[in-house]
């Protein structure tokens, strides 16, 4: 139980997962958010899932230092290169067994890394780590797919493809999507075009949950569900938000 699992998502993604995920003002204004969503900046913050950066780096700039875990080092190698990386401090781990010492006013789990954990028992593993990591009173934020709105975007079918345009003029990703016949499960084959003509291709497996399934989870690791939005703009849920995401906290001393 104490080895570091790794997927492989970092090397697939090594080196074009900042073009799918920019480090821009979106991604700035989520970790406002979650700074907004912290009962206490002098009580410590971890990530669960790190990656890269994208949300620890500035949300550091809100609440101080950050410590954030992730199973891949290619992803930890790219986060500590990061310009303005200082009060991230990286942590090769596994989210289901990662322990500490310290304990965190807030844990947040976010971009669907809850999802590519591929059992009930290893989300669940997930959010009982987190809860017993949160100093009393504390929160644990999750944001991932939402199973209703991605089963209505296959409409029926078991596979679809969709193209998504960026921003930058001539880039944009392709994505073939399969779901598997208990509905669930979700594998994803990507193919990223540059502006310059060049591809790169990636693939990801993902376990669909329902909000009523991520507070099983919670309610189990002991918390509390206090707030759920469709996205990070704070707008009513709905079966249709591609993502969700949920606050919950634990009962204070």
């Amino acid at each position: 139980m104490n080895a570091i699992a790794d997927i492989g998502y970092g090397r697939q993604f090594d080196g074009w997962y900042d073009r799918l995920f920019p480090k821009d003002g979106a991604a700035a204004g989520v970790a406002k958010k979650i700074a907004d969503l912290h009962p206490d900046h002098s009580a410590g913050t971890l990530e669960f899932g790190v990656g890269t950066g994208r949300i620890a780096v500035p949300l550091s700039g809100h609440v101080g230092r950050v410590t954030g875990v992730d199973s891949s080092e290619e992803m930890l190698a790219t986060l500590r290169a990061e310009p303005g990386a200082a009060e991230v401090e990286p942590v090769h781990g596994d989210i289901r067994t990662y322990t500490s010492e310290e304990r965190y006013g807030l844990v947040y789990c976010v971009c669907g890394t809850l999802s590519m954990l591929l059992t009930p028992e290893d989300q669940q593993l997930a959010m009982r780590r987190a809860a017993d990591l949160l100093r009393p009173g504390g929160r644990l934020v999750i944001e991932t797919h939402n199973k209703p709105a991605i089963l209505a975007l296959h409409e029926g079918r078991s596979r679809d493809t969709y193209f998504t345009p960026y921003p930058e003029p001539g880039t944009g990703l392709q994505t073939h999507s399969t779901l598997l016949p208990e509905g669930s499960i979700w594998l994803c084959s990507h193919i990223w075009y540059e502006s310059d003509g060049t591809t790169r291709v990636g693939s990801e497996a993902s376990r669909l949950t329902t909000p009523d399934e991520v507070d099983a989870y919670a309610r189990d690791a002991g918390l509390e569900p206090e707030q759920r939005f469709a996205g990070w703009d704070e707008s009513p849920y709905s079966e249709q938000s591609p993502m969700f995401v949920s606050v919950y906290t634990k009962a204070a001393a």
